[in-house]
């Protein structure tokens, strides 16, 4: 018997090439989870490093306009190529260039470690996802994978980014495969993406660094009417999460109609930042924000806070600062969620805890993975609100988010969009078409 024979014999068992597909990916994705789960934990070290420098040395507040240029310039003469950031890779996944430079990483992660040392409000996952997606894809040249083992690899690479930055694998592998089509799960990658993620998280987790926890004290029972509440609460969070997305566009827009030299917005952004700031007395508002989502959990806080990241981040990354929307999204859901305990009878923990991840899934668009983020986060006693909530926020928030380049596999409904594969960018346009004039 010749080999030819001995391999079709083998492979008439379709178990054995998807014992070699494993295997292919096992290695292939413990390499990648562990340089992205290594730079994430450097990212986080430097990240916690520049907030309590800031937050010991508040006068450097006032250099946020040098800040806001050094960035500025930094992509204008090197980054021109990669300044569209995670709208770069979805658009790497659907129409296939070329390969993304890796410069993307250090660019991202040196612009958004500037961002927050001098005050900006941004978060920490559209940086980490960005350096995911741009060290996965020099796998491509360096193995010649296929366009279809390509789209793999970028997946696993978003994936990894994800679960290392916030220490969620579950989560992280599910919003790899849903951010890329709105209404769809890329099913042929999801070996790769749980692989990446677990991976990831796991080598951050090696070098010590860790993540925050957050806790629900209480968890209402399960009635019909709680029920009800709880869907109330998710629309309400769609909604904000509208505003969110539409903010950002709006600023971004703005900035560039009115400022054509790319380097000058955030310059201009960065003054306006530190007047408000320094009137408002208070760096609430700014940088992650992290012990004002802590304190929603269990403390009263300001019913307009939510308002206030609202417009702090959307102006600060529409203004051409670095780094992500989704911790800012947690501080708005959750800050939301605490005000919301003023008409709505559930408890505060529980209304923060939905409000922390369904701002971010209407956002998003990510339902299902912000589900599982919350199950991971804040245990499966409050799994079903939590579904409840994200779901209702996802459909809520319209066919908008905060990543333009995403597609549209499946409409929310098919009273507004009938048709399948416009990218919501191509939404807004319609809209601002059919706005009188």
């Amino acid at each position: 018997m010749n080999l030819t024979n001995i391999k079709k014999q083998l492979f008439a068992f379709e178990q054995i090439p998807s014992l070699l597909y494993l295997i292919k990916w096992l290695f292939i994705c413990l390499v990648l989870g562990a340089l992205a789960g290594s730079v994430s934990a450097f990212f986080l070290t430097a990240l916690e490093w520049a907030t309590n420098y800031r937050e010991s040395n508040l006068w450097i507040i006032w250099l946020l306009p040098l800040g806001g240029f050094i960035i500025g310039l930094s992509y204008h003469l090197f980054g021109s190529s990669v300044v569209k950031g995670n709208n770069l890779l979805l658009e790497e996944f659907h129409t296939p260039k070329k390969i993304i430079p890796f410069k993307m990483a250090p660019l991202v992660l040196f612009g958004t470690i500037v961002t927050h040392l001098f005050g900006g409000s941004a978060g920490r996952e559209g940086t980490a996802v960005q350096i995911g997606g741009a060290i996965a894809d020099q796998f491509t040249k360096i193995l010649k994978l296929s366009k279809r083992d390509r789209k793999i690899i970028l997946i696993a690479g978003i994936s990894a980014g994800f679960a290392s930055v916030f220490g969620t694998p579950l989560a992280g592998g599910i919003f790899a495969l849903e951010v890329l089509i709105l209404g769809r799960l890329r099913l042929d990658a999801i070996i790769p993406s749980f692989m990446a993620a677990v991976f990831a998280d796991y080598f951050c987790r090696v070098w010590g660094v860790p993540h925050t926890h957050y806790h629900i004290d209480s968890v209402a029972e399960m009635t019909p009417l709680n029920i009800l509440w709880a869907l109330l609460a998710g629309i309400i969070f769609g909604l904000v999460a509208m505003l969110f997305s539409k903010s950002t566009h709006f600023w971004g827009d703005l900035f560039k109609k009115y400022i054509s030299y790319p380097p000058l917005r955030p310059v201009i952004g960065g003054i306006v930042l530190a007047i408000a700031i320094y009137l408002m007395g208070t760096t609430k508002y700014i940088g992650l924000g992290i012990p004002t989502i802590v304190d929603a959990f269990s403390v009263d806080l300001n019913s307009y806070d939510f308002l206030l990241k609202v417009l702090f981040t959307s102006f600060t990354l529409g203004a051409g600062f670095k780094g992500g929307e989704v911790t800012p999204l947690f501080y708005i859901g959750a800050t939301l969620g605490n005000a919301l305990i003023w008409f709505i009878p559930l408890p505060m923990g529980l209304l923060a805890g939905m409000g922390f991840v369904a701002v971010f899934a209407g956002a998003t668009n990510t339902p299902i993975a912000c589900t599982i983020m919350g199950i991971e986060l804040f245990g499966i006693e409050s799994g079903v609100f939590i579904a409840l909530a994200c779901s209702t926020a996802y459909l809520f928030s319209g066919h908008s988010g905060v990543y333009a380049s995403q597609i549209i596999g499946s409409p929310k409904n098919n009273y507004y969009i009938r048709e399948k594969g416009l990218h919501l960018s191509d939404v807004e346009d319609r809209r601002d078409q059919n706005k009188p004039k």
